[in-house]
């Protein structure tokens, strides 16, 4: 099965909004940091599933949110293939709430790739500074990375 998710990394100056996975018993990303988001809902669009799950997991409304690129995890959780729509929201707007997920902190870029990370963010957390679009794939064995590759495209209006 395929299962279609969302990935935002809500930046504010030199930060970037993390969550500490640590409440959920059973959660596959339990120990680590990530970005914010989560599975589509029925009928919704990316940027409607972007939204809603930076306001569940965080209470902060995404004003303006930059598509950055895709990634494919085959199999990433021994049984489906994930496909995850990664954002940028440089604009918001309220009130950070104790979130259900875990622990959400502000972390500066020099820290970044300092804390419990997926082994794959580490590589594909830089292409978000990067001006081209990208399209990744990342292969885990039993929470080991085992290969990835990716492509990178450049905007250019074809019409």
């Amino acid at each position: 099965m395929i299962i279609l998710a969302t990935l935002c990394y809500v930046r504010k100056d030199n930060e970037t909004l993390m969550l500490f996975r640590n409440k959920k018993p059973g959660d596959i990303h339990r120990g680590k940091w990530n970005g914010l988001g989560g599975k589509f809902e029925p009928g919704e669009s990316p940027e409607e599933c972007a939204r809603r799950e930076v306001y569940e997991e965080s209470g902060l409304i995404a004003d303006q949110l930059h598509l950055r690129g895709v990634l494919t995890f085959p199999s990433f959780d021994g049984t489906n293939d994930w496909i995850v729509f990664v954002f940028i929201i440089d604009g918001f707007h309220g009130d950070l709430i104790d979130s259900p997920e875990g622990q959400l902190e502000w972390i500066t870029e020099d820290r970044l790739l300092t804390i419990p990370l997926w082994e794959g963010d580490r590589i594909f957390l830089p292409w978000l500074n990067q001006p081209d679009f990208f399209s990744g794939k990342f292969t885990y064995e039993k929470g080991t990375l085992k290969d990835h590759s990716v492509s990178f495209y450049s905007y250019h209006y074809c019409g």
